[in-house]
């Protein structure tokens, strides 16, 4: 099994690319960075696949929504 990535560093990989994107580029994205297997944590949660962690995510105020699509800021990801 493959190590568990932490949510920060998904919004961390989501600052790289200086723009909106939909959930659907963001989970591919993901696919592509981490590997399709990944797991996903963060501070309260764990064993999330991608899709689980977007949600949990969106749902902790973390993303910008705009019409191109979600992204989210450095001052969104928390620091410890």
């Amino acid at each position: 099994m493959s190590e568990s990535i932490h949510g920060h560093q998904v919004m961390e990989l989501m600052l790289t690319l200086g723009k909106a994107v939909t959930r659907e580029e963001l989970k591919i994205l993901m696919h592509e960075h981490f590997g399709e297997s990944a797991h996903y944590h963060t501070c309260s949660a764990s064993e999330m696949n991608a899709s689980t962690l977007i949600e949990l995510l969106e749902k902790k105020g973390k993303f910008i929504e705009s019409a191109e699509g979600i992204e989210t800021a450095a001052n969104r990801i928390c620091s410890h």
